[in-house]
């Protein structure tokens, strides 16, 4: 990867996959955490909920931070930070001084800089690889985060917290630790020229951060091809939200599958999304862009309609490695095309605003599959997932044709950051 990605690439690799193992395994200790203290369905969604709340809140002017500093450095400072804050954590659970109001303010932070961190890795990623290989160093870092957090962190994580609860957190704070040191090893000088006068000399910094947001959704706005990436990312979040919050109420209920089977399922759509990862640029040349995308429409919509429909667990786990190929190409597309497209002094503020669209379809989702559930079936959700992909390929078919995306990869090269 070194020779072919550039030594710089391989320490941002190193540093995001060590980063990913590491929030991964806190994934799985938290609510391991808040379910030994407490039986309240209230309070353990609640930790889940606040690991959401930042995306909500920071998303967007994070993005404004991220175009205004150097991204290396930016990176550097919040993962000192959250090495900081989770040490604090796992030595409160060490001496017995914890409690689930700590662990979730520690949450809440560490998500807050996750935020920020995914925003400016993402901007500096043209940066550091030539933009032929944007494809190719897409598809390590899909592939990296994915083995890290879906198959390695899962069980790992329940180890480790059987060993002591305390462990999981020191590991996690540790693998932030080397994602600092080498994230600041890679060489160079990550601040995008600034060519905008948003806000101007006499401007509050609240009116100049509010400038700055305008200005980046209003070029997303005119760029058809992201600005329907964008919307249709967060429709098919919140369908595919709200299916997989129930979804372990369909195992039970209609594929007849205890909790084994439940994270066998998982296990086939982490190893579709490995699979894809490893196979991405490779592919994506060979079958375009264009067609990876459309084909992902009609898997997003088989998806649905397959565990809408089947009693067959050997069904739900096919569609899922599908699904989970087509996760990782739909990962590495979006994220080319948007660094291909958008000037560097703007990547911060539409890479967040990508992410803010897509985690309010995943916040509204959550909520909206228990009670679509609730009032009309198990297999709504599913249902009304089927019709919502339908449309969506129905109505952005012609928007993603072979011309347009072509044109995206024919722009010249923009300068580095």
């Amino acid at each position: 990867m070194a020779e072919r990605l550039g030594s710089r690439f391989a320490r941002l690799w190193t540093a995001s996959t060590t980063s990913a193992l590491g929030s991964g395994v806190a994934t799985i200790a938290a609510p391991l955490y808040v379910a030994a203290h407490t039986k309240s369905p209230l309070i353990v969604s609640a930790t889940t909920g606040v690991a959401w709340l930042p995306w909500l809140l920071f998303a967007l002017p994070g993005g404004v931070l991220v175009d205004r500093v150097d991204r290396r450095r930016l990176m550097v400072t919040i993962d000192w930070t959250r090495v900081g804050a989770m040490g604090v954590l796992a030595t409160a659970l060490l001496t017995g001084w914890s409690s689930i109001a700590l662990l979730d303010a520690v949450l809440f932070v560490i998500n807050t800089g996750e935020v920020i961190f995914r925003s400016a890795s993402q901007t500096m990623t043209p940066a550091v690889v030539p933009r032929a290989s944007l494809e190719r160093a897409n598809s390590w870092l899909v592939g990296g985060t994915t083995v890290m957090q879906q198959m390695i962190a899962g069980p790992l994580g329940g180890f480790l917290f059987v060993v002591s609860a305390c462990v999981p957190f020191f590991v996690n704070a540790g693998t932030y630790a080397a994602s600092a040191v080498l994230v600041g090893l890679v060489a160079g000088t990550y601040r995008a020229s600034r060519t905008s006068a948003a806000g101007g000399e006499g401007s509050s910094r609240a009116d100049a951060i509010r400038s700055e947001l305008a200005e980046g959704f209003r070029w997303l706005a005119g760029q058809r091809l992201l600005r329907t990436m964008a919307i249709l990312i967060g429709l098919l979040n919140l369908t595919l939200t709200a299916a997989t919050a129930v979804l372990v109420l369909l195992v039970r209920e209609r594929l007849h599958m205890g909790a084994v089977g439940y994270g066998t399922l998982f296990t086939c759509l982490a190893a579709g999304a490995v699979l894809g990862s490893a196979c991405g640029s490779w592919l994506i040349r060979r079958v375009t862009p264009t067609w990876t995308i459309r084909v992902g429409l009609l898997v997003e919509a088989g998806f649905h309609l397959v565990l809408a429909t089947t009693h067959s667990a050997y069904f739900a786990g096919f569609i899922l490695f599908a699904f989970g190929i087509h996760s990782a190409l739909w990962s590495i597309v979006a994220n080319s095309l948007r660094q291909r497209l958008t000037p560097p002094e703007m990547l911060g503020r539409v890479a967040s605003t990508g992410l803010f669209i897509a985690a309010g379809g995943n916040c509204v989702g959550a909520l909206l599959g228990g009670v679509v559930a609730t009032q009309f079936g198990i297999t709504a959700p599913y249902w009304a997932g089927f019709i919502v992909a339908g449309i969506v390929s129905a109505t952005t078919w012609r928007v993603f044709n072979r011309t347009t995306v072509a044109e995206a990869y024919a722009e010249p090269a923009l300068s580095p950051a």
